[in-house]
């Protein structure tokens, strides 16, 4: 009898995703030809990191393929009105709505089939497919950083004046030998802003770094601040180009495989940050508390010992099985996890 169960589950759940395949793989491809030739809008560019999100989505649910059959088959309230949304959106031939209906479908058939349980388990995957899918976000975000764009402008101007380049800076734009360059949202750095956050929460993930609050937080902020200080020397150097009447080296670096090269360089440094967090920040401030409470007479030294000794035997522990909250089975900490919750 569970045979026969399963032998009708399987045929039922390879339909679904055919027909979700038939329905999706021309927008995806859509997407992707849009991200490679920049053909659609300079907002579409925007979710270029769905080049690489949406594909380590589909791995990692793939891998936890062996954990998603042992689940009880459960169907959730919410999955009914999801897909009838989603099918709306889909059917109204709106762009940006036909886009968002991916990411609703995916979730309403999470918790059609497998219930609170499924999303549970594929939660980070379909947090990646959501945050390739393209819509007017940065549109909507581009008045508020106006600030930002001064800020580049004005530091930009200040490092040319220092190599006695005649340069003015009014606001947002900057101007050498009667050449004016605008620092717009796009070129202030909030593309590869949302790139760098995009891969930095992949290699969260990847790297296992989301186990410490500490680690995690100051690398997201070590990402903004690359992200900005990248932007301001790029900006200089545009600037630069732009007013010596470079039109090679500013088409280049603006346009041509340099930006390429200047978007890898921004990615490679969130592998050193990660490096360096790993190598010289704790994983938590707790002993550092313990310590003070030392020396004011409230912990005692014994108390730090015993933290130390803790701390000290965590470092070791990457050969060794943890145990996860919700589910019975160890896991290692060698490789990532597929249970996402």
């Amino acid at each position: 009898m569970l045979t026969s169960k399963r032998n009708l589950y399987l045929p039922l759940e390879g339909l679904i995703i055919g027909l979700v395949g038939v329905l999706y793989v021309p927008l995806l491809w859509h997407w992707v030809d849009g991200w490679l030739n920049k053909s659609i809008s300079i907002q579409h560019e925007y979710f270029s990191h769905g080049l690489l999100g949406i594909p380590f989505a589909m791995y990692l649910v793939w891998e936890s393929r062996s954990h998603w059959e042992t689940l009880p088959d459960k169907l959730h309230w919410l999955a009914i009105p999801l897909l009838a949304l989603a099918a709306a959106l889909y059917s109204s031939r709106l762009p940006d709505l036909m886009n968002l209906s991916l990411p609703l479908l995916l979730l309403g058939l999470l918790l059609a089939i497998k219930g609170l349980a499924g999303f549970r388990l594929h939660w980070f995957p379909w947090l990646l497919v959501l945050l390739s899918t393209p819509t007017q976000l940065p549109y909507l975000i581009e008045p508020y950083i106006l600030p930002l764009q001064a800020f580049i402008a004005a530091v930009a101007g200040f490092i040319l004046l220092q190599f006695d380049i005649n340069v003015q800076v009014d606001g947002i734009y900057l101007s050498v030998n009667d050449q004016l360059v605008e620092v717009a949202p796009h070129c202030a750095g909030l593309k590869m802003l949302f790139t760098s956050l995009f891969m930095g929460l992949i290699l969260t993930y990847w790297t296992g770094l989301y186990r410490s609050r500490l680690r995690t937080g100051l690398f997201f902020i070590g990402i903004i601040g690359v992200s900005v200080i990248g932007n301001i020397i790029r900006n200089t150097t545009l600037t630069f180009f732009h007013g010596a009447q470079m039109s090679a080296a500013f088409d280049w670096l603006h346009e041509s495989w340099g930006g390429d090269l200047y978007s890898a360089a921004m990615l490679g440094m969130l592998i050193v940050l990660i490096q360096l967090l790993e190598r010289y920040a704790p994983t938590t401030l707790k002993v550092g508390a313990l310590k003070v409470g030392a020396a004011t007479g409230s912990v005692t030294s014994a108390d730090i010992s015993a933290i130390d000794s803790g701390a000290a035997a965590d470092s070791n522990h990457s050969d060794r099985p943890i145990s996860d909250p919700l589910s019975n089975s160890p896991k290692r900490t060698d490789r990532p996890r597929h249970d996402y919750f």
